[in-house]
């Protein structure tokens, strides 16, 4: 697995329509295509409704070998065809025989068999199927080259749940409550025989509480339902650094949203990379302002830094020039669900939600095992903790891929949060945990599920380790600070915050303990321990299991045995170098810095 390992996303089909989700004022053109049209009927002005019928018909390029089966005069035929593309409402199958082609058009009782490969349709729809369809039209581009398109007669996501969905959803549910026993069992030993070791048995139980508890608060959890009418002013800031890959797309998905035009802009902040990204943006820009229709030159800018000056100088150019009610910060390689914005704004209607937090998943998921168990732990990351930490209305960190704040709080914590320093470093990353500390500490901030977007993780484990011990550094440090004030918040909300940072920090040490000192010292072999790591383990993908029904369930077994073998022996070295502010990614002045110092160093070690 080298650096330069290509990431694999999903293939959506292109289409044709530039902004194609964007509502058109003047009626000339629908958002959705015919299948999803049919699925919203007359229901035009519910919004959930078509979402769900976007989520649907929304085609994707794939290869597969479909089998058609059919009856002409009661006699059952079939033949192999190439599907190539295929949403969950039909399929386009691409045959090499005029005469196959000419049979399924006096053909009845139509079924299609295929495999849905991982990685080629959203997770949760990988199986092989094996469904009734409809001949809908075909187009015969010569002898050997004809199209058919079929319709299934019921979506792909209703044909799985009716074929194996129940029986995965009992199963999960079944394991899920026998896990969650065991666990309350085994911490039952804890007080049992708390008296022998009262600091071990106190961490086993405060893990166990914190564990628990954002399972049980997440099966709670509600989002705000869309209203239509509500759709406050939103700006839309992308800063971006060295991201000529993904810069566009970032781009182009969030100007294509299910919004009203007069009331979203974007800005697009380069922070002086040293890539193609200007030219890129230059480029999508001029591009898109081609798009009259939907007014797009007043609605999309974009700012070139002539100084690199950080992510967080990068969001503030971007917030002085906005001048809506609310702003939404995007990373440069992060797209947005074409209904993104318009769920993210929801919990605004509370006029004491001061910031709200998408649902990030991983966009290159399939792309090898490292990303799968990204995957799941991004999902539980949201879903689970994400969803616990809002039924008290105090999320913790309004993650930098997809967040939304009014800019009035933004703008009275701007110089605060650009001058952060802590112990006389300057703070350079955690832009997002520390904005969220300074909106939470007198505001309420909460998750929205449905708001989501796609984000690009580390497919190499070198540049992933970086990624996470910056990640905890940052989360050391403004866990300190939000210490300070938390314990002004909810009583339990309050609780489940300190547990949260007392049990990962001295988890280290809980582990050292277990795994050396006891059997070193009394010749016991941990095996209650061991069973409490992979019962912890088995929760986390069972969850996934239930929620998502997906085949990449088993990588959270998989993440949390990499998680004790090697991201948790990172927490002891964020100790001793929280304060440190380079990034270990991106070449930041701190990095610069950082590398002069190394370099006059070693020239020093070799002149002596």
């Amino acid at each position: 697995m080298g650096e330069k390992e290509r990431n694999r996303l999903l293939e959506i089909k292109n289409n044709r329509r530039k902004l194609a989700d964007v509502p058109d004022e003047t009626h000339r053109r629908s958002n959705l295509d015919r299948r999803g049209l049919e699925i919203i009927g007359s229901n035009y002005d519910d919004i959930e409704h078509i979402r769900k019928a976007h989520e649907k018909s929304l085609r994707y390029d794939v290869s597969y070998d479909v089998k058609v089966t059919y009856k002409i005069n009661n006699k059952k035929e079939n033949f192999i065809a190439d599907g190539v593309d295929v949403s969950q409402l039909g399929i386009l199958l691409k045959l090499d025989n005029k005469e196959n082609a000419e049979r399924l058009q006096k053909a009845n009782d139509i079924t299609l068999k295929f495999e849905v490969v991982p990685g080629t349709l959203p997770e949760g729809l990988e199986m092989e199927f094996e469904i009734p369809s409809e001949l809908k039209r075909v187009s015969v581009i010569s002898d050997k080259e004809i199209y058919c398109g079929f319709q299934f007669k019921e979506d792909l996501g209703t044909h799985k749940m009716k074929r194996k969905g129940r029986y995965t959803i009992a199963i999960s549910s079944v394991l899920l409550f026998l896990i969650s026993l065991f666990i309350i069992f085994m911490r039952a030993e804890s007080v049992i025989y708390f008296r022998f070791n009262r600091v071990l048995y106190l961490y086993s139980i405060m893990a166990a509480v914190f564990l628990l508890s954002r399972y049980l608060f997440a099966m709670f959890y509600k989002e705000i339902d869309i209203a239509p009418d509500y759709t406050p002013a939103v700006t839309i800031i992308i800063p971006c650094f060295n991201e000529e890959e993904w810069i566009e797309r970032t781009i182009e998905t969030c100007l294509n949203q299910n919004y009203p035009i007069d009331k979203l802009d974007v800005i697009v902040v380069d922070d002086a990379s040293k890539d193609n990204s200007p030219q890129i943006i230059k480029e999508t820009v001029e591009n898109l302002h081609k798009e009259d229709l939907f007014n797009v030159k007043e609605r999309l800018s974009y700012i070139l830094m002539e100084e690199n000056g950080g992510k967080r100088v990068a969001l503030a150019k971007g917030i002085e020039q906005a001048d809506t009610e609310l702003v939404v910060f995007v990373d440069s390689d992060s797209f947005l669900d074409p209904f993104a914005i318009r769920s993210l704004v929801q919990p605004f209607k509370d006029p004491k939600m001061g910031g709200v937090a998408g649902r990030t998943e991983v966009a290159n998921t399939y792309t090898n095992a490292l990303t799968k168990m990204q995957s799941v732990r991004y999902y539980i990351a949201f879903r689970v903790m994400k969803a616990a930490e809002s039924i008290f209305d105090t999320v913790s960190c309004l993650s930098g891929p997809l967040s939304a704040y009014r800019r009035d709080l933004l703008l009275e914590n701007l110089d605060d949060w650009l001058n952060q320093t802590f112990l006389g470093q300057e703070a350079t990353f955690g832009d997002d945990r520390s904005m969220t500390n300074f909106i939470l500490k007198n505001n309420r901030t909460a998750y929205q599920d449905s708001a989501i977007c796609h984000t690009i993780v580390p497919n190499d484990h070198k540049v992933f380790l970086k990624q996470q011990m910056r990640w905890k550094r940052s989360w050391l440090r403004e866990s300190l600070i939000a210490a300070r004030f938390m314990w002004k918040k909810e009583g339990f909300a309050a609780l489940t915050f300190y547990l949260g940072v007392l049990v990962p920090i001295l988890a280290p040490v809980v582990v050292l303990y277990n795994l050396v000192y006891v059997p070193l010292t009394y010749k016991v072999f941990p095996t209650t321990f061991l069973v409490g790591i992979l019962m912890m383990a088995l929760l986390m993908s069972i969850s996934q299991l239930f929620l998502r029904r997906s085949t990449t369930w088993i990588f959270g077994l998989l993440f949390v045995l990499y998680y004790e073998g090697i991201l948790l022996w990172q927490m002891p070295v964020a100790w001793v170098t929280f304060w440190k502010s380079t990034w270990g990614t991106r070449m930041t002045p701190s990095d610069v810095e950082a590398q002069e110092r190394r370099k006059k160093l070693s020239e020093k070690k070799f002149w002596s």
